[in-house]
C-alpha cells in the first residue's frame, strides 16, 4: 500500500485531520495519490504538470497536503459510520506505477466505506477499467478538459510535450461506457481555453449522446502554470454555457435546437422563454457539475467571489445574482 495520499484541505477538515472550519464543507472526501515527483503529463493549467513551477502540493487553487495513508483510512471510517461521506474521489497523476497505486488504494478504501468511489486518471483499456471496478470502483472519469482536437494539442497533447491523444481519450471514454454502463462515466471540461460557446456546447451534446457526463469546470489560472496568464472566463459566459449544459445533460433540450450568433455565442436555448425562467429559477444549472455527490467546494473561486459554481442550493438572492450575470432578458421575453 503507498505509504503517503494527498488529501484536498477541506476533506482534511471533514476527516480531522487538520483543524479548520470552512463556510461549505465537501460532500465527497477528494484524494490524490501521492508521487514525490511531478506528473509524467504537461498540461498547460496544471500545477502538477512536468514542465510547471507549481507548487506540488496544488490542484487548480485548492491545497492538498500529504498525509500517512493509515491516518487516512482511519479517518474514512471513522466518519463513514452516520457521518457526511457521501462519496470518495480519487485524482491520480501520471507515473510508472500508478494503475498498480490505484488498485490498492481503491481495495484499502473499499474495505473502510461503503460509500461509492470515483477514480479521474489517464486513459485505461478495458482490462484495467475492469480491474478497477472489481477493486470497487463505482466511476471513473478521464479528463479531456478541451472543446477541441485543436486545443486538447495545444493544451495536453504535443504542442506541449504531453503524453495525450484526442482520438485515445475518446477510445477510453467509450470503452469504459462498454465495460462500466451508460452514466458511470465522466469527463471534465474547462470553460475559457480558447473554444467558442457552439464548439463546447456540441462536445456537451456528443458526450452525453455517448454516455459519458460532462463536469463544467471554469479556467482558473494557477502561478507557475503555462496558461497563468490567462484570464477566466466572464460570468456572463459560464451563466450561460452552464444552462445550456443543465439543459442537454438533463434531457431538456439538444444542441441542434438551439441558437449561436456570429462567433459561436450561445443566444438561444431550445426551449420556451416560460421553461427556460423556471428552470434558471430553480438554481440548479449553476451548482456545481460533477459525479453525484460532487459539491468541489472553490475549487475554481474564492469564498468571497465570483463564484462560478455553487457547492450548495442556491438561496433567492443567489439566483437574482446568477440571472443578472446571464443577462437572460433577450431570453426570457
Amino acid at each position: 500500500m503507498p505509504d503517503r495520499i494527498r488529501v484536498s484541505l477541506g476533506s482534511a477538515v471533514v476527516l480531522g485531520l487538520i483543524q479548520g472550519n470552512a463556510d461549505v464543507m465537501p460532500t465527497t472526501i477528494y484524494l490524490m495519490t501521492y508521487h514525490p515527483g511531478k506528473c509524467d503529463a504537461n498540461c498547460a493549467f496544471c500545477p502538477q504538470a512536468r514542465s510547471s513551477r507549481g507548487k506540488a502540493g496544488m490542484l487548480s487553487r485548492i491545497t492538498w497536503p500529504s498525509f500517512p495513508m493509515r491516518d487516512v483510512v482511519s479517518g474514512v471510517m471513522m466518519i463513514s459510520h452516520g457521518g457526511p461521506v457521501e462519496r470518495l474521489c480519487i485524482q491520480a497523476l501520471n507515473y510508472d506505477g500508478v494503475f498498480q497505486d490505484l488498485v490498492v488504494l481503491v481495495t484499502e478504501f473499499r474495505e473502510s466505506t461503503n460509500a461509492p468511489i470515483s477514480v479521474c486518471c489517464q486513459p485505461l483499456d478495458a482490462t484495467q477499467i475492469g480491474e478497477l471496478a472489481q477493486a470497487g470502483v463505482d466511476r471513473i472519469c478521464f479528463a479531456v478538459d478541451t472543446a477541441t482536437r485543436e486545443l486538447f494539442d495545444k493544451v495536453k497533447g504535443r504542442d506541449v510535450g504531453g503524453p495525450y491523444v484526442w482520438d485515445e481519450h475518446f477510445e477510453a471514454l467509450k470503452t469504459a461506457v462498454k465495460t462500466l454502463g451508460r452514466g458511470r462515466v465522466s469527463t471534465h471540461i474547462i470553460v475559457s481555453l480558447g473554444e467558442t460557446d457552439e464548439e463546447i456546447v456540441h462536445l456537451i451534446q456528443e458526450l452525453v449522446d455517448m454516455g459519458v457526463y460532462p463536469g463544467l469546470f471554469a479556467f482558473t489560472p494557477v502561478p507557475g502554470t503555462m496558461l497563468y496568464d490567462r484570464p477566466q472566463p466572464s460570468l456572463r459566459r459560464y451563466r450561460r454555457i452552464q444552462i445550456a449544459h443543465y439543459l442537454i445533460t438533463q434531457g431538456k433540450a439538444r444542441v441542434e435546437n438551439m441558437i449561436f450568433a456570429d462567433g459561436g455565442k450561445i443566444i438561444g436555448f431550445g426551449v420556451s422563454s416560460g421553461e427556460l425562467k423556471r428552470i434558471v429559477e430553480t438554481g440548479e444549472p449553476f451548482m456545481t457539475s460533477g459525479c453525484p455527490s460532487c459539491n468541489r467546494p472553490f475549487y475554481n473561486e474564492r469564498p468571497g467571489g465570483p463564484i462560478y459554481n455553487y457547492p450548495r442550493r442556491l438561496l433567492r438572492d443567489d439566483v437574482l445574482t446568477v440571472m443578472s450575470e446571464a443577462e437572460l432578458g433577450g431570453c426570457l421575453r
